[in-house]
């Protein structure tokens, strides 16, 4: 006999939640309309979960328990909620179970669609009308399941904060009348480029640590890797969600060898790329070839891409194509021009061509507003200036760097640097966007 504890049984839920909690809700809110009601109406049949299954063992298929569950809660709220009197009347006088056929239209509407409830949940939950830090958390909540204390531990955040992010976005939601709907057109666009810049913020924010005392947190890029992959698979003729899949694929395959043991953060030119994983590269490569042959070669996402993948064709780092690099940091720069994305491509044009390159481009860019407060700028800068001998100057922009960055992984990197300007030049390896992540502007 194999007996199962309270605890398994638990953990067996949290892992249901994890994959379900989305369908559930976005079912729900087909339904309902609203967001909030729908998450509530998720929230009590996972309650039940958590009476019922320690005692009954986790069923055959918890899904659909759980979606049983939501039902006879959805119902049961309708039926006491003056305020729907008007979906009561389109589900039936009669639930008291004499008749099932009202029951068995309120299953269809909600077992049917099921992937273009999950694209209508995305659409909402990254709606403009939210604020960036809004929308980051009701995705996190409503897509990925976290709860608001794991949302709040990631972030660093107290978790009264990430509460009251969440309860506002949904009141914003509920106020505003937001369709719970894809939109179309012109609009499709614009909002799937929200949707797009929300799950590579999760990711960033994993991938490095804006604050705190990691250098990574794992389980955002877990989050939205999930998030992304998802989204390939309702929007599959849409070639930057499978950029952006290939981007976080590549990037991902990098985490093991991205820190040492105590959690010291290891620049990408000093990794050991056997530690890589083939299997997350094998996929991004994939998803980068499907968004090049849909016709995606110069979207943002798939630009940044095709620079990982650089990285990711070379088997040590001393093949890197950098002038390949360069290239195409010049056409991302064309596309959405900005100072961030010069500063990366000074990064690889003092790679391919010295660093007295890299610094012409990264001094032509050095005063303008948006890099004032970015420690990446004295951070690289700091690099080129040691390549070229000029130690003093490298030591003030590492510790400059140093005094600007939250996060104390790389604050301590940083006066390790400065502390080595001491000595000659060993051509130390660049901070480039493809090690940090991403650019200022998907953090703002």
């Amino acid at each position: 006999m194999v007996f199962v504890t309270a605890s398994d049984t638990h953990r067996a839920i949290d892992a249901v939640w994890r994959i379900e909690s989305a369908k559930l809700i976005a079912a729900l809110a087909r339904m309902t309309r609203d967001i909030g009601v729908a998450e509530d109406l998720a929230q009590d049949a996972l309650v039940s979960a958590l009476e019922q299954w320690p005692v009954s063992g986790v069923p055959d298929n918890p899904g659909a328990w759980l979606m049983t569950a939501a039902k006879r809660r959805a119902i049961d709220r309708m039926r006491r909620d003056k305020l729907h009197a008007r979906k009561q009347d389109e589900i039936g006088r009669d639930l008291d179970g004499r008749s099932g056929r009202e029951v068995e239209a309120l299953d269809a509407a909600l077992d049917d669609d099921i992937g273009d409830d999950l694209l209508r949940l995305v659409f909402t939950a990254c709606h403009p009308v939210l604020s960036t830090e809004a929308r980051v958390a009701l995705t996190l909540r409503l897509l990925g399941g976290l709860t608001t204390d794991e949302i709040a531990r990631a972030y660093l955040a107290p978790e009264p904060t990430i509460a009251q992010r969440i309860v506002r976005a949904k009141k914003t939601l509920a106020d505003a009348r937001v369709p719970y709907e894809v939109p179309r057109g012109a609009e499709f666009t614009a909002r799937l480029s929200s949707v797009l810049q929300v799950i590579y913020l999760i990711f960033n924010e994993g991938y490095s640590a804006t604050a705190g005392d990691d250098w990574m947190r794992p389980s955002l890029c877990n989050e939205a890797l999930r998030s992304g992959r998802i989204l390939a698979g309702l929007v599959p003729a849409e070639p930057e969600v499978h950029g952006l899949v290939a981007l976080m694929e590549i990037q991902a395959s990098r985490t093991k060898a991205r820190v040492t043991p105590d959690g010291e953060p290891i620049l990408l030119l000093d990794q050991d790329r056997a530690r890589w994983d083939r299997l997350l590269i094998g996929r991004g490569l994939a998803a980068l070839d499907r968004a090049v042959a849909l016709g995606g070669a110069r979207g943002a996402y798939t630009l940044q891409a095709a620079i990982a993948a650089c990285h990711a064709r070379a088997r040590v780092a001393a093949e890197t194509d950098w002038m390949r690099i360069a290239a195409l940091y010049a056409e991302l720069a064309t596309v959405t021009p900005s100072p961030v994305v010069e500063l990366n491509r000074a990064v690889a044009v003092g790679m391919a061509y010295g660093p007295a390159a890299g610094l012409e481009v990264i001094d032509a860019v050095r005063d303008h507003p948006s890099l004032r407060n970015y420690h990446l700028l004295p951070s690289v800068r700091g690099d080129l200036l040691a390549k070229l001998g000029r130690s003093d100057e490298a030591r003030a922009e590492f510790e400059r760097a140093a005094a600007m960055t939250r996060n104390a992984r790389e604050r301590d990197l940083l006066l390790g640097r400065a502390a080595g300007c001491s000595t000659a030049p060993n051509g130390s390896t660049l901070r480039s966007r493809d090690e940090r992540g991403s650019d200022k502007e998907t953090r703002e």
